[in-house]
């Protein structure tokens, strides 16, 4: 491989993991217009592994609006990533696979927050900090290379194990 090519499967990497952290950061914080945008137009996340939906972005990013209220304090730490760009002929190609896993603690809703109005994530001083829920697991997202840079064509979610505590 030349430099140059080199140089360009660097940048696609750094674009791609920007996407990655993207979605993470549009979940945690609640961003479901930043959600949606990481997404082709076609874009699809599949959920189901960890007892949700399946289908377009926009629909899924709508229902994770609604269930997500249960957890106004969550945070995706999202590790070990796994990045193969597409290399047909030796050169960068337009799609990309990241298998990445994922913990996720989440803080449950007190009743001060259970009507949506804590979703920012601010907590009462006397509000519980440690998670009560949290799950693992492993993602797959599949890319592609848009006009507008890389974005989501399909995020599928293996949960592997969750912990209640209450």
């Amino acid at each position: 491989m030349t430099q140059r090519v080199d140089l360009a499967a660097v940048m696609d990497r750094l674009a791609v993991d920007e996407v990655v952290t993207g979605y993470a950061v549009a979940v945690d914080d609640g961003d479901w217009a930043a959600y949606r945008a990481l997404f082709t137009a076609g874009g699809r996340a599949d959920y189901r592994s960890a007892g949700g939906i399946e289908g377009p972005a926009g629909e899924v990013a709508g229902w994770l609006a609604e269930t997500l209220k249960l957890f106004p304090v969550r945070q995706h730490l999202v590790v070990n990533r796994l990045v193969r760009l597409e290399d047909p002929g030796g050169g960068p190609g337009d799609r990309a696979e990241v298998q990445a896993d994922f913990v996720n603690p989440m803080r449950l809703a007190g009743p001060e927050e259970a009507d949506g109005a804590g979703s920012s994530g601010a907590r009462a001083p006397d509000a519980p900090t440690a998670p009560n829920f949290v799950a693992a697991g492993r993602y797959t997202f599949l890319l592609a290379r848009t006009p507008d840079g890389w974005r989501l064509t399909r995020v599928t979610v293996h949960e592997k194990w969750r912990h209640l505590s209450l």
